[in-house]
């Protein structure tokens, strides 16, 4: 489940102003947006960061050069005339500067732009105004890689092509089946860390694929209720136990048109990620985990037989393993890879030769790794992103490849969002926390102090809306000895001395994280505004969530929801101790595993729960997909009791409180089969139950419709828990 979460801006806390209206927790992130430089990055091999104008029109630059002045770059208009002196033959229209940008060389960056007729790859010199190269491809096309040489893949429907660099147009694929799928980055459900489904080699003669067919698993029909006779639209949705989609690695050769698959081998119901070419060219990698997601084997084979070479380590787990990260290569050496994997107790990195041996564990303390940036100049050292605080926080971190020495280059409390310059002197950091709406500064990596500081935002909310006091608390989890992160937003004028009905916020899921030390400690603008309507509401990450490691991670394995829950009631437990809450009053709301877990504490805790909203909720994890459903469950057929245990059908007769149910009609993620069976089970059981569909929504409703939504939610807590 790809962290279904409802995510917002956060907020600050004021005196003397005015409440968020309904429409403001929507709308809201834009207009309150603390100060910032938009899309900032260093300039290749410069003391100078870049970045977009507050309207968005042009490329601007800050440098150490001027004493970190402002200058304008380049123009909308200037890159406008320069697309049509270089490409006559379409036509471009910028709403914006683009925010991706790539810098190339100190004077050069590159960019993908869309014309009227085709689609294109360009690099643009600042310094003479003029585009120095193009790739195009027809704007039918998705889903672009690029090639070194120019080449460039793309999908049409599901269907590979090739745009050479002389324009010479290739058809790879040709399947009529629209279950014979290749090329899309939607592989396995996009799980495994899977985001891309072609791969260049490193010349760019050759380009590896995924071929996925699903012909085997039976459609799933999604009701589309807008035409003049309502028609299904088919998916594919392999529930957990049953027929699987096959998936393999085709290399095609760009001169010979020859394709090779991979010798994966069997079963055909495995799962393919972690593809990566070896720099030379001659050998590809895979991790192929089995379909019980418990034994991975990262492979070595041949890219021009297809034959299987070696396994260079592999994982096994009572519970499960979970890759999630292609393996990065350490620049100007095709020897040494560094691998990503949470295997030994925390998503940490370990530096390994091409046959396997591992050189070193580049781990550090109980740090998670949470975004690998890449390497310094002297490829020598590796930039990351990790957690610090019990996961409440990110760090900048470097560590030397040859030692293993790690040493943190940020040091506020906080979520820091960092890089560092070319020479590897200098530090762009940008970070908020509890009390800091957003701060970007220059610092000095010998000191790690601020050079200069670029950004100091003021609390946007300040004279417009009067917020609610924020607190990070800690508690312990019901094995009696993890700690716990929670926040509380106290009501609207806080009395200690009244009571007031509480709303309890949850995700709860794996890959997901709610509260954090950023601005303001991951509080959302519905958030907010409940706060602002009189309740305390209150957001903990139990046991199962993200941020904390494996341990913390896995005590839901065979067993989703049992331990979260568990953990949930211990926030209870923290809210009931305090004078001001009225434990008469207590409601839940989530989405997604959310959803789920508003279900399953309205049903599981009746006498704590009033009222609950569950949103796109998961009801019976049978009925959910393969690859995620499978890793944390196993099968229905392995693990009967488990499913049964955490089931809601025949748990639907404890519901004593009022449960409203809202679900997309068009969701492919928790299919509505979820909801209308847990519909079902409370008709049969005799309890009452609020439904309320959105037609024309998935997973997740969004635009204004978000607004209708909030106000529905808004009400129904207004109208059962708090009069």
């Amino acid at each position: 489940m790809k962290k279904y979460i409802f995510s917002f801006l956060l907020v600050g806390s004021l005196a003397f102003a005015q409440q968020l209206t309904i429409e403001e927790t929507v709308m809201g992130p834009r207009k309150y947006a603390p100060k910032t430089l938009v899309a900032s990055q260093w300039r290749k091999d410069t003391k100078s960061v870049t970045y977009l104008s507050t309207d968005f029109a042009n490329l601007m630059e800050k440098s150490a050069t001027n004493g970190w002045n402002e200058t304008t770059l380049v123009t909308k208009a200037e890159l406008e005339s320069a697309l049509k002196a270089k490409i006559s033959g379409d036509e471009f229209t910028l709403r914006t500067f683009p925010t991706a940008i790539e810098w190339v060389s100190t004077t050069v960056f590159e960019t993908e732009i869309a014309g009227k007729n085709n689609n294109y790859k360009i690099t643009f010199d600042v310094v003479a105004k003029q585009i120095k190269s193009v790739v195009s491809y027809s704007n039918e096309g998705i889903q672009a890689k690029f090639a070194k040489n120019n080449n460039v893949a793309w999908l049409k429907d599901n269907n590979i092509k090739i745009t050479t660099a002389s324009g010479k147009v290739i058809d790879v694929t040709t399947d009529t089946n629209p279950a014979i799928v290749n090329g899309s980055d939607y592989v396995h459900r996009q799980e495994f860390g899977i985001d891309k489904g072609m791969w260049w080699n490193e010349a760019g003669t050759q380009l590896a694929y995924y071929r996925k067919d699903e012909t085997m698993v039976a459609n799933y029909p999604l009701t589309n209720w807008n035409e003049r006779e309502a028609v299904n639209k088919d998916i594919k949705y392999p529930m957990a136990g049953m027929t699987s989609e096959n998936v393999t690695l085709v290399v095609f050769d760009v001169a010979s048109g020859k394709k090779v698959t991979i010798q994966t081998g069997e079963p055909k119901e495995q799962y393919l990620t972690m593809v990566s070419w070896e720099p030379t060219g001659k050998f590809i990698f895979i991790g192929v985990l089995n379909r019980e997601q418990n034994h991975l084997k990262f492979n070595k084979y041949d890219a021009s037989t297809g034959a299987f070479v070696k396994t260079l380590f592999e994982e096994k787990a009572s519970t499960w393993v979970e890759p999630q990260h292609a393996i990065t290569f350490v620049p100007n050496n095709p020897n040494q890879f560094v691998y990503q994997t949470d295997f030994y107790g925390f998503n940490q990195m370990y530096l390994y030769s091409t046959d396997g041996k591992l050189i070193k564990n580049l781990g550090y303390k109980d740090v998670v790794v949470t975004n690998l940036l890449g390497f310094d100049a002297t490829n020598s050292k590796i930039n990351y992103i990790g957690t610090a605080n019990n996961g409440l926080d990110r760090h900048l971190y470097q560590v030397d490849l040859k030692s293993g020495k790690t040493i943190q280059l940020t040091t506020v409390s906080g979520t820091h969002n960092a890089s560092v310059s070319s020479d590897g002197t200098m530090i762009l950091d940008q970070y908020s926390n509890a009390t800091t709406p957003n701060e970007i500064s220059i610092l000095n990596v010998k000191n790690k102090m601020a050079n200069t500081t670029l950004v100091k935002a003021d609390n946007p909310f300040t004279g417009k809306i009067d917020l609610p006091k924020i607190e990070l608390v800690t508690f312990t989890s019901a094995d009696g000895k993890t700690p716990l992160n929670g926040r509380i937003i106290y009501p609207a004028n806080f009395d200690p001395t009244k009571k007031y009905p509480v709303m309890v916020y949850l995700y709860g899921g794996s890959h997901a994280q709610l509260v954090t030390n950023r601005w303001l400690s991951g509080a959302g603008y519905f958030d907010i505004y409940m706060a602002q309507q009189g309740y305390v509401v209150f957001t903990m990450d139990n046991r199962g969530s993200d941020a904390r490691g494996k341990k913390f991670c896995e005590v839901n394995h065979r067993q989703l929801g049992v331990n979260e829950m568990a953990d949930q009631m211990e926030g209870v437990k923290f809210l009931k101790s305090k004078a001001f809450v009225d434990a008469d009053k207590i409601g839940v709301f989530g989405w997604s595993f959310g959803g789920f877990m508003s279900t399953s504490l309205m049903t599981s805790q009746a006498d704590t729960f009033k009222v609950g909203v569950a949103g796109g909720p998961v009801i019976d994890w049978k009925y959910y997909e393969i690859m995620y459903g499978e890793r944390y469950m196993d099968t229905p057929q392995e693990n009967p009791e488990g499913y049964a245990k955490t089931s809601l059908l025949d748990k639907a007769k404890n519901l004593k409180g009022r449960l409203l149910i809202i679900h997309g009609a068009q969701d492919p993620v928790v299919v509505q089969q979820h909801s209308m069976n847990f519909i079902e089970a409370c008709i049969k059981a005799g309890k009452q139950v609020d439904y309320f569909l959105y037609p024309n929504h998935e997973h997740n409703v969004s635009g204004r419709d978000r607004i209708h939504m909030y106000a529905k939610i808004a009400d129904y807590f207004d109208t059962h828990l708090k009069k």
